[in-house]
């Protein structure tokens, strides 16, 4: 992720810009953890599809841990995650990529979407990092028990899938529609892929894995529909006699 936050230094922003930046961030922080005080039945839908799917993942996890967990995979290493810079390199590329070509061309809503990116990935990853201290779930890699909760581990959900499905997300469905399915493979296909590594090197439960691209899924949403409310949202200053006029316009479906 600190690869990730260094994209800030090639948009400029500053004076009351970089305030007015921050101030967003801050709201948008503000709204992202306080939102299931505000779910609607849409939202309740999905968290429950989502406790169901990571059930069922669950009921397979020894089952796919046995499958991966061979050779040098199989030995206890107490949870050392030996690849995890490796693993989280293609969506820290999503980030840096999508900064860096704005810089290049200069574009605006390049800028903003670099920023979604990092926004996403940033909540999503804060929000997975408590919920592993919080159940403390031990790796595969360090117990063949999937039930090893409250003991310590940090294996639930799994960090990388979580951001990789959040950032890959978000990219998928920004920009314009001309090369979404373009998008759609990059996004998707690093999320997928980063999921599947984390399982296939023995790092992390089926389950684990699961809850993460539900996680980063639900984060993107957010993201993405703070990015269209903005972008339907508009203050505009226009000179009149003797003064200012300043409207708020805010396109509804």
């Amino acid at each position: 992720m600190l690869l990730g936050w260094a994209v800030l230094g090639i948009v400029p922003v500053a004076g009351h810009a970089a305030d007015s930046l921050l101030d967003t961030t801050l709201e948008d922080a503000k709204l992202y953890f306080t939102a299931p005080l505000r779910w609607d039945e849409q939202d309740w839908i999905y968290f429950g599809g989502a406790l169901v799917a990571i059930g069922a993942a669950h009921s397979f996890d020894e089952r796919v841990r046995d499958h991966f967990a061979t050779g040098s995979k199989a030995i206890l290493n107490g949870g050392e995650d030996k690849n995890s810079l490796r693993d989280a390199a293609p969506t820290v590329a999503l980030i840096a990529g999508t900064g860096l070509y704005a810089a290049f061309i200069d574009d605006r809503n390049g800028y903003r979407e670099a920023w979604s990116l990092i926004e996403a990935g940033a909540f999503s990853g804060v929000t997975a990092e408590a919920l592993g201290y919080a159940t403390g779930r031990e790796r595969p890699d360090a117990t063949t028990s999937p039930n090893k909760w409250g003991k310590g581990g940090d294996s639930f959900p799994s960090l990388h899938t979580t951001v990789a499905f959040a950032v890959g997300t978000v990219f998928a469905e920004s920009g314009n529609d001309e090369y979404r399915w373009i998008r759609r493979i990059i996004g998707y296909g690093v999320a997928s892929a980063t999921g599947y590594v984390r399982v296939s090197e023995n790092v992390h439960w089926l389950s684990d894995s699961v809850a993460g691209s539900a996680l980063g899924i639900a984060t993107a949403r957010f993201v993405l529909n703070r990015q269209d409310a903005e972008n339907h949202a508009a203050l505009q200053f226009q000179p009149v006699k003797n003064g200012w006029l300043v409207s708020y316009s805010m396109r509804t479906h």
